[in-house]
C-alpha cells in the first residue's frame, strides 16, 4: 500500500481558508506553468542570479531544463547545483493575488540513457525548441527538489517538503509504457472529447486541445500557450485504468 503525504502545515500571517487544498494547487502549478525565473548562485562573490527559463516535468513531477552550456546559468549550476524556480501564474489585476510556487533544490544534467524520455516530455510541451534541442551545447537537467512555498494568493500560504508533490511511478511502468500511443489516440481520434476535459472540467476556454502528457495522477493539455492539467480522481497505473477513467470524465463533462 502506497503512503500518502500528510497535509503541510500552513505558513502566513493569516490562517488559510478552509477548504484550501496546497498541494493540488502546488500540483497544478508544478505541472502547467511553462517557463519560470531560475535562481543560481554565481560563482563569483556567490550572488543570487536569477534568469528566466522553459520548464517541463518529468512523469514523477519533478522539473525539466533544456539548457545550453554557454548559459550564464549552466555556468553557475556546474560550479554549484543549488538552485530554485520561481513557477507563478499570471492574469489580469494585481500581480500578487494570484498564485505561484517556488521550489528549492539541486539541478543537474540528465544522465543519457533519460535523454529520450525528457525529449519527448520537453518537446510536447515547448514544440518550438524543437529548432535547437539537439545542439551540441544544449543538454537536460533534472531539478531535484528539497523543499516548496506555495503562495496563493493573499492570505494563502503554505511549506512542505518537495516530496509531498511527487507523483510515485514505481509501480506504473505499464502506463508509461503506453503513453505516447495512448496521447497519440486521444489526439487523433478524441479531439472533442479532450476539449470538454479542459473547458468543463480544467475551467478554461475554447481552443484546439491536446493533450501533452500523462502519468498517474493527470493528463496534460495544451492549446497554442494555454495549458491545463486534468487531475484524475484516482491514482491509475495502467492503460486499462486509463481508459476507465477517461471515459468517465468525458460523460461527466458532458452532463455537466
Amino acid at each position: 500500500m502506497i503512503e500518502r503525504p500528510q497535509e503541510p502545515k500552513p505558513s502566513g500571517p493569516f490562517p488559510v481558508p478552509p477548504g484550501y487544498d496546497a498541494i493540488a494547487e502546488a500540483k497544478q502549478l508544478l505541472r502547467t506553468v511553462r517557463s519560470g525565473a531560475l535562481g543560481t548562485l554565481a560563482g563569483e562573490g556567490g550572488f543570487p542570479f536569477t534568469s528566466l527559463t522553459t520548464v517541463a516535468t518529468d512523469h514523477d513531477g519533478a522539473p525539466i531544463l533544456l539548457l545550453s552550456g554557454l548559459s550564464a546559468h549552466t555556468r553557475n549550476l556546474a560550479a554549484d547545483p543549488r538552485a530554485s524556480i520561481l513557477l507563478a501564474r499570471i492574469g489580469k489585476g494585481d500581480p500578487l493575488a494570484h498564485p505561484r510556487l517556488t521550489v528549492v533544490g539541486r539541478i543537474e544534467k540528465a544522465p543519457e540513457a533519460d535523454r529520450a524520455r525528457l525529449r519527448a516530455r520537453f518537446l510536447a510541451r515547448h514544440p518550438k525548441a524543437a529548432l535547437y534541442v539537439d545542439f551540441g551545447d544544449f543538454g537536460f537537467y533534472r531539478l531535484a527538489g528539497v523543499s516548496a512555498h506555495l503562495n496563493g494568493g493573499f492570505a494563502k500560504a503554505a511549506d512542505f517538503p518537495f516530496a509531498d508533490l511527487v507523483t510515485d511511478v514505481s509501480d506504473a511502468g505499464a502506463l508509461l509504457e503506453a503513453e505516447e500511443g495512448a496521447l497519440a489516440h486521444l489526439n487523433e481520434d478524441h479531439a472533442e472529447a479532450l476539449a470538454l476535459y479542459a473547458q468543463k472540467l480544467a475551467g478554461e476556454p475554447a481552443g484546439r486541445w491536446r493533450a501533452t502528457g500523462l502519468d498517474p495522477e493527470g493528463l496534460d493539455l495544451m492549446a497554442g500557450d494555454l495549458t491545463a492539467r486534468l487531475a484524475f480522481p484516482e491514482r491509475i497505473t495502467g492503460p486499462q485504468a486509463l481508459r476507465r477513467i477517461l471515459g468517465d470524465l468525458a460523460r461527466q463533462a458532458r452532463e455537466g
